[in-house]
């Protein structure tokens, strides 16, 4: 939306300043986009006399013009035909730009003269095309700037251009009236009332009459128009044309530019018909398909079924609220004119305009919506403008349907402005904010003026009053506390270590993976999914047909695909959901990651080495000691199939209680899935890990043991195929308060163990928490690790 400021305050009594009006204006939500000022440019051009004007010594075409100027006297070469003493001209000194030739002039010899400076011409400062001769003005004081001088004699040259950004909810503010409402509403001046206006229908009745098709009438509320006689058409005045042309628009004729000024004037499109072009009357309905019209931009148009259309005996010679005919346009040869102005369906408007992709400023006003209770007083208002400027005389007005009622008022509760908008506006100005927009009070109810459709509650009549109070005003304030004191923590605890999982698993350099819920049912059946319980009913495809029952075959199908792409060493994580059923509640989360390949480049040192069990093993215990796991636990055998039977362990604080697994994924997945090896990775529950006893969010006492622990040795001989992880939970078990630790320390095999039989020793830490140890206390422990031990493995103590 374009319009220059000395229309603006045609509208607007203002003395506001133009810095002062686009900061209102953005503030009021009508976002200034761009601000042409003529004026900005002209700066430092000023008025100068020519004294002499003397032939140059050494070109004919030239003269050496000596000129007054606010600093005294100079010497000008100038190639100027007018170029004359006694004459006011305007001055570009040295160092200065010139905007229509692209320079910065300086001090220069021409043809063996100096010259210091030049006497511009309107070309050259982008006033016009006239560059015949220096700009010659009639009067003027030497040393007043150019800039000054023209918005005294000739405003139009200087007059800014304000662009400002119209959101789809404002359409009022499509008019240059709109507009100034709002900044008479902000304080920046008075709305001026605009002219009585009356039409003398002295041509008698309208030789054309309009009607609405019944299958239209959905689309086009009412139609009205005035058939003017007589009119003389040719160019408008030079004040229209100004208008036009510093928004960007191209001058016709006069009755073609009244209707584009009262587009931007008031908000109102309008369409004027050559009434010698119409064939009996006109007629609205929606098009039956494949009808044909040259528009007015020159365009042929096959217009779509259901598109509304203007037509009269011959056929289309509009489309309704978009664009009119070439056949029926006026031109300067027409006499008698056929004015229009119509309420239209805003969504038929839109949906017209999408099928046969125009755009028009008509179209852009009547689908964002105009006022229609002004319909009847547009036509009036543009008749008179036309008897005006082209003369005739009007018939009577002629108007098939009605316009919508869209009265409406809300309750305005002025108390609701500081709870809503955080804003203490006192009652009586809020009320008379309300009625500077246009509203009507009566008590409490606003009654919502009928070019404001985005207005539909109480709460927008409180969005208003904060607007034009200006929300820059917001002071902001904290929240009151529901209750004293430190508040709760909003996360749960299970969100919480579900993000203190992520964020160590990303410390421990893995990248994090978001791999989709559903995985191709070969996928999920290598782990221990793919049953009808977890097929989608309507899969997006045959590769996501099952939720998935891990988190691994993802990570797994990601390796894959890197792999494919050269990417050979990846450490890979996810936090997420797997399902083990169907029914709500059949989910679990799962923190699970891989990594493949080496555990780094290659290396001259020999550091490179393949990944192994015990890398996943010491990053799922860093997690589970960051998400608050017990330090005490079990590493189990008898994991799932998808890990290798013999290098992988299961984290538990009992036979039932899992906590975590980790190892190398079995080699027959890995190929199933078409994934180089190695590969070892971890799946972490985090909803396993109990939650603590204390809930406090300070750290427990710190616990130091004043009392001397105790170690022992102990070696056994047992079957070469027991564990080592047998022989060290079965001593952990023999008495979990006292012992604290057990460590395997050296592995013999052979010698005169004989075949089949292996060594194992281990160190068990005993550490008293009441008194220390005797000697008979240690032998007692010592018996029943030693009962323990050959219990769960066959196994002798070594002697």
């Amino acid at each position: 939306m374009k319009f220059t400021l000395s229309w603006l305050k045609e509208h607007l009594d203002t003395t506001a300043s133009l810095d002062e009006i686009q900061e209102a204006l953005t503030d009021l939500g009508l976002e200034v986009e761009e601000v042409v000022d003529p004026a900005a440019k002209l700066k430092g051009f000023k008025l100068v006399k020519v004294l002499e004007a003397e032939q140059h010594p050494d070109a004919d075409k030239l003269r050496v013009c000596r000129v007054q100027t606010d600093e005294g006297e100079t010497q000008i070469v100038c190639g100027a035909p007018n170029a004359r003493a006694g004459i006011t001209a305007v001055l570009a000194k040295p160092g200065m730009y010139i905007p229509g030739l692209d320079i910065t002039i300086s001090v220069g010899k021409i043809r063996g003269v100096e010259s210091h400076g030049m006497m511009a011409s309107e070309r050259e400062l982008e006033l016009s095309d006239e560059h015949n001769g220096i700009i010659e003005l009639e009067n003027g004081d030497v040393g007043q700037e150019f800039a000054d001088w023209l918005a005294q004699n000739d405003p139009t040259k200087v007059d800014p251009v304000i662009e400002i950004a119209i959101t789809p909810n404002r359409p009022d503010a499509l008019g240059v009236r709109g507009v100034a409402r709002d900044l008479a509403a902000r304080g920046l001046g008075t709305l001026k009332p605009m002219a009585e206006v009356s039409v003398a229908e002295t041509a008698g009745p309208s030789p054309i009459k309009v009607t609405i098709d019944e299958s239209a009438k959905d689309g086009c509320h009412t139609f009205a128009g005035r058939l003017i006689k007589g009119v003389k058409n040719g160019p408008s005045p030079a004040w229209l044309q100004d208008k036009l042309r510093a928004i960007g628009l191209r001058p016709i004729s006069a009755l073609v530019d009244v209707t584009n000024y009262f587009t931007y004037d008031l908000n109102r499109p309008l369409h004027v018909f050559d009434a010698a072009k119409v064939s009996g009357d006109l007629r609205v309905h929606r098009a039956k398909g494949g009808e044909e019209l040259l528009a007015l931009d020159e365009k042929t148009y096959t217009i779509p079924a259901g598109v509304l259309v203007i037509s009269d005996d011959k056929g289309v010679e509009s489309i309704g609220g978009i664009m009119g005919g070439e056949a029926s346009g006026c031109t300067e040869e027409t006499t008698d004119v056929f004015l229009e102005a119509a309420f239209w369906d805003f969504i038929s408007i839109a949906e017209g305009g999408r099928a046969l992709k125009i755009n028009s400023d008509a179209r852009y006003r009547n689908e964002r919506g105009i006022d229609p209770a002004f319909n009847r007083e547009a036509l009036d208002r543009a008749t008179a403008l036309i008897l005006q400027l082209c003369g005739g005389e009007a018939c009577e007005a002629v108007v098939a349907g009605e316009a919508p009622d869209v009265s409406r008022a809300y309750k305005l509760d002025t108390a609701r402005c500081s709870s809503l908008v955080g804003m203490d506006i006192p009652a009586e100005e809020q009320r008379a904010t309300l009625e500077r927009l246009g509203f009507v009070m009566e008590g409490d109810m606003a009654h919502v003026p009928s070019w404001r459709p985005d207005v539909q509650g109480e709460a927008d009549l409180v969005e208003e009053v904060a607007r034009i109070a200006s929300l820059t005003k917001l002071e902001p304030k904290p929240m009151p506390r529901m209750v004293p004191g430190v508040p709760k923590p909003i996360l749960t605890p299970l969100q919480k270590r579900e993000q203190v999982a992520r964020r160590t698993a990303a410390a421990l350099g893995y990248n994090e993976c978001v791999t989709y819920s559903f995985i191709d049912k070969a996928s999920a059946s290598l782990f221990n999914g793919g049953d009808d319980a977890t097929m989608v009913a309507n899969p997006i495809s045959s590769e996501m047909s099952h939720m998935r029952p891990a988190l691994l075959p993802g990570l797994l199908q990601a390796a894959a695909r890197n792999q494919a792409r050269g990417m050979t060493d990846m450490a890979l994580f996810e936090v997420g959901a797997a399902w083990h059923g169907g029914e709500p509640g059949e989910q679990h989360l799962q923190v699970s990651g891989i990594l493949v390949g080496q555990t780094g480049p290659k290396d001259v040192h020999g550091a490179a080495r393949p990944v192994d069990v015990f890398d996943a093993k010491a990053d799922a215990e860093a997690i589970l000691a960051a998400i608050g796991a017990p330090a005490k636990v079990q590493i189990l055998r008898e994991g799932d199939a998808w890990w290798h039977p013999g290098r992988h362990g299961r984290i538990c604080l009992g036979p039932k209680k899992m906590l975590a697994v980790f190892g190398e994924i079995h080699p027959k997945v890995l190929a199933e899935m078409d994934v180089k090896g190695p590969v070892v990775g971890f799946t972490i529950w985090p909803e396993e890990i109990p939650l603590p006893r204390n809930t406090d969010a300070s750290k427990g006492a710190l616990v130091l043991n004043d009392l001397q622990a105790v170690e022992r040795d102990f070696a056994f001989v047992v079957d070469a195929g027991v564990e080592a992880l047998t022989l060290v939970n079965a001593a952990s078990g023999a008495d979990k308060a006292l012992i604290s630790d057990v460590r395997i320390f050296d592995e013999f095999i052979g010698g005169s163990l004989g075949e089949g039989k292996k060594s194992l020793a281990m160190t068990v830490r005993l550490q008293p928490t009441e008194a220390t140890l005797k000697e008979k206390e240690i032998e007692a422990i010592s018996a029943k690790i030693v009962e323990k031990v050959q219990k769960a493995t066959g196994g002798t103590l070594r002697g």
